[in-house]
């Protein structure tokens, strides 16, 4: 069954209730960065440009422990969007009760922000009942929260029980998986996947399917360490642990014809906050920890990037954050914004390290959800979506 998407829908005179990922990184009560918000505009502007008679939002923020973790509040995202629709948005007290059903009675509200749906505990542990009184302030009920829709949530899962025939999907979410099957299904080749990040083991799934399909898959951040002490490479103090090892030494032999590439040289440090210093070569000394790719590696890796029509990025090449570890992460992004090829970054430090280096605009796509579509490209499919497809049995 095909998902629908909300330009198919008529909202006409309808009440409409609709999941958005307003998980946005907060200092100080102030949004430090919006992007979260300013990609679920245009479905906003859609719903009430198509007649929607009242639009209730609903997202979660952080990871609060109980109703009174009022730092999580969605105040600051209800002034925001407030300022970009140059329209009332009034912040109900909570997500179920607490007046909000007298609230959406009102005619002149017609844009409503559920309070964070984490406050009640039911929303994780996606209670039927929980999405019933959800369910209760809308005709019709829209998904673009592509950043959760691999969790089993109420808000996002079981809400489709009540919806049948009523479900679609935003814009958000149509160009998510546009661009992830677009990788998925029939890349144009060469391939290219660039896989960085902590663990071998957060990631183990992705890698075993990429391997499948690219033609190439660099591997960067402190990922690399297990793969080179698996070939018997000495990697210093690099973050290295020994089911990481066991996983690269396996994956190294399903490799059969070489797609993985690894760091031939490094940027280290003695520690964490210590001086960068340059080591040339792919063995790294007793008591230096590798935090970088080296300048060898990074003309290696460019050198492949140039050559693909279709890449996928998920996590850096090393502490980016710190600006003397920062090179090979910001030279990627450069060699991705410089490429011909169908370009698509997923991950929230792949996304950040991009939007730093200024190359944002020059990608094809930047993914809003890390966990999201890494199981999108392991499974090639999510229980949001799904339930959005075939409801809620």
């Amino acid at each position: 069954m095909a998902i629908k998407y909300i330009d198919t829908a008529n909202f006409e005179g309808k009440k409409v209730l609709a999941r958005f990922d307003f998980n946005v990184p907060l200092k100080d009560g102030n949004i430090t960065d919006t992007s979260r918000i300013d990609k679920a505009l245009p479905t906003i502007k859609h719903i009430l440009e198509s007649g929607a008679s009242k639009l209730t939002m609903m997202s979660h923020l952080g990871r609060p422990k109980s109703n009174e973790d009022t730092q999580f509040s969605l105040e600051p995202v209800a002034k925001y969007i407030a300022e970009k629709l140059d329209f009332n948005v009034v912040l109900a007290p909570a997500s179920v009760d607490a007046g909000v059903k007298e609230l959406l009675t009102l005619n002149e509200t017609k844009i409503v922000l559920l309070e964070n749906l984490r406050f009640h505990k039911e929303e994780k542990a996606n209670e039927m009942e929980f999405a019933s009184k959800l369910s209760h302030y809308a005709d019709v009920y829209v998904n673009d929260a592509f950043g959760v829709s691999h969790r089993k949530h109420a808000s996002v899962h079981e809400i489709n029980r009540f919806f049948a025939s009523n479900a679609y999907a935003g814009f958000l979410i149509k160009s998510e998986l546009e661009a992830l099957d677009k990788v998925l299904n029939k890349p144009q080749k060469p391939f290219v996947g660039i896989i960085g990040g902590a663990k071998v083991s957060d990631k183990i799934a992705t890698i075993e399917k990429l391997l499948t399909s690219v033609d190439h898959l660099l591997i960067g951040g402190a990922m690399a360490y297990p793969f080179l002490k698996s070939k018997g490479v000495e990697v210093g103090n690099s973050l290295c642990s020994d089911e990481d090892v066991k996983l690269a030494t396996n994956i190294l032999k399903a490799d059969k014809v070489g797609k993985i590439k690894l760091p031939v040289d490094h940027i280290v440090s003695n520690s964490l906050d210590g001086d960068a210093n340059t080591c040339d070569d792919v063995k790294i000394d007793e008591g230096m920890i590798g935090l970088d790719i080296g300048a060898k590696s990074i003309a290696n890796y460019c050198e492949i990037i140039s050559t693909a029509k279709t890449v996928l990025w998920n996590g850096p090449m090393g502490m980016f954050e710190n600006e003397s570890f920062s090179n090979g992460t910001m030279s990627i992004a450069k060699a991705l914004s410089e490429s011909s090829a169908f370009t698509v970054v997923g991950g929230g430090d792949s996304v950040s390290a991009m939007n730093k280096s200024g190359h944002a605009d020059k990608v094809s796509h930047i993914s809003t959800g890390g966990g999201a579509s890494l199981e999108y490209i392991e499974k090639g499919e999510l229980p949001g979506i799904q339930a959005l497809k075939f409801g809620v049995n």
